[in-house]
């Protein structure tokens, strides 16, 4: 949707103190008015058409800002992209001085403020259409933000109690698993829940490093169970998206942890992305590389279930992708689990002398079997890796809907509805 052109707007900020960077925002935003730099997440606002659909899903809060703004005097990006700090709200006198109507309540009714035709994109295939951002139904309640910028204790310490590689590749990229441990102090997590980490030292302008977030791979009751200790699934960073060398400060901070060095850390966060409680709920995990961070959490959470012979659980599928097996995560470990406890579907991209295959591809090759459980109530479908890949998850579903005979336009929104399809991309 556009704007009418309103003299005074209800300018939508992203509190940069606040924000840990997880790209729910701008993966939840329908009208693309959400952007990002390598330090900050912005908000267009000739865009932003308060849909308010980035509001719930948001892990700290930090989306929802405002400010009441002549719209010859609206924030740019490239001023939000220099913030440390939010502005503070302009006085009653600034606001007369620039015209700013005494009515102004009136004119920032979002109606007002909105065109009501939708626009030719908004007719495309939107993901946001289909994302929850709900937890399911049977989810326990998560505890969140215990520590950071607007808790009274602004971090926590962590010791480092292990770290091990998970990946064959060598140290070029190499991902590992790190063990960090609470000791007495109460960090209480779920299965798809995040913390964040804050590396040592500044940036190359001089300031101090924002969080990183990062999802928890561990299930509730610990790495080790019954220690107050989470795990992470880290890759080491050496390029960005487009291929250009950079070391990433959080990644290879914490790859070169050893054990004992203390680490601080925000958190947690995350109340939707969440397993469900309901013992037969079926689960379907997607995602690539480290995003299979909160699906080790939720297959583990359910092979000790399992193990105590007191639990008889859903179905679980798993489809992982990777360029190649040397690059996935717990490739050996995720072998040695019995294939009546969960379905496994490797996809690999870059495999030698093989074809590219990606999770959607095998999704489809699948699509007899994931489309009953579409129609489920008790199923519930989680997505997370690369934001690339988002689109064609969802379009993989789509297809095995329809080509059971399903009508999508019924059964994608009730999807989102029902929180039962969950995407967390970066």
């Amino acid at each position: 949707m556009g704007r009418i052109d309103a003299p005074v707007i209800k300018q939508h900020l992203i509190d940069p103190e606040i924000c840990i960077r997880c790209n729910t925002c701008e993966a939840t935003c329908p009208v693309g008015a959400i952007t990002h730099d390598a330090r900050n997440y912005v908000v267009d606002s000739e865009k932003c058409d308060l849909c308010m659909a980035c509001i719930p899903p948001c892990p700290t809060g930090s989306i929802d800002n405002w400010r009441t703004m002549p719209r010859a005097l609206a924030y740019g990006l490239d001023a939000q992209l220099s913030w440390d700090a939010l502005p503070a709200e302009l006085s009653v006198e600034e606001l007369a001085d620039a015209g700013v109507p005494s009515d102004v309540g009136q004119v920032l009714e979002p109606k007002a403020q909105a065109s009501s035709a939708p626009s030719s994109e908004e007719a495309l295939f939107q993901v946001s259409d289909y994302a929850a951002v709900i937890p399911p139904w049977s989810a326990a309640h998560p505890y969140v933000n215990l520590y950071g910028p607007r808790a009274a204790d602004k971090t926590i310490a962590a010791v480092v109690a292990g770290n091990v590689r998970v990946t064959e590749i060598g140290k070029d990229y190499d991902t590992h698993h790190i063990v960090l441990d609470f000791g007495t102090t109460p960090f209480p997590v779920l299965e798809g829940q995040s913390i964040g980490v804050i590396p040592p030292g500044v940036d190359e302008s001089g300031r101090p490093h924002h969080p990183r977030q990062y999802s928890i791979a561990s299930p509730r009751n610990g790495e080790r169970p019954g220690y107050n200790n989470v795990s992470l699934t880290v890759k080491r960073v050496l390029e960005d998206h487009q291929g250009r060398p950079v070391r990433g400060a959080a990644s290879n901070y914490l790859c070169d942890l050893d054990v004992g060095d203390k680490v601080e850390i925000i958190g947690p966060f995350g109340a939707s992305f969440l397993m469900p409680n309901h013992p037969r709920s079926a689960i379907v995990m997607i995602c690539t590389g480290t995003g299979s961070a909160p699906m080790r959490a939720m297959t583990e959470w359910r092979r000790r279930l399992r193990k105590s012979g007191k639990f008889e659980g859903g179905k679980l599928m798993l489809f992982f992708g990777a360029r190649t097996k040397e690059e996935l995560p717990y490739f050996g470990p995720l072998g040695n689990l019995p294939k009546d406890f969960i379905d496994i579907n490797f996809a690999f991209s870059r495999t030698p002398g093989q074809p590219k295959r990606y999770v959607q591809d095998l999704m489809r090759e699948r699509a007899a079997d994931l489309a009953p459980l579409l129609t489920d109530p008790n199923a519930f479908f989680y997505v997370c890796g690369l934001k690339a890949m988002e689109e064609g998850v969802v379009l993989a579903l789509r297809d095995a809907a329809r080509q059971a005979g399903l009508d999508w336009e019924a059964v994608g929104p009730a999807l989102k509805r029902d929180g039962r399809l969950h995407l967390e991309t970066y």
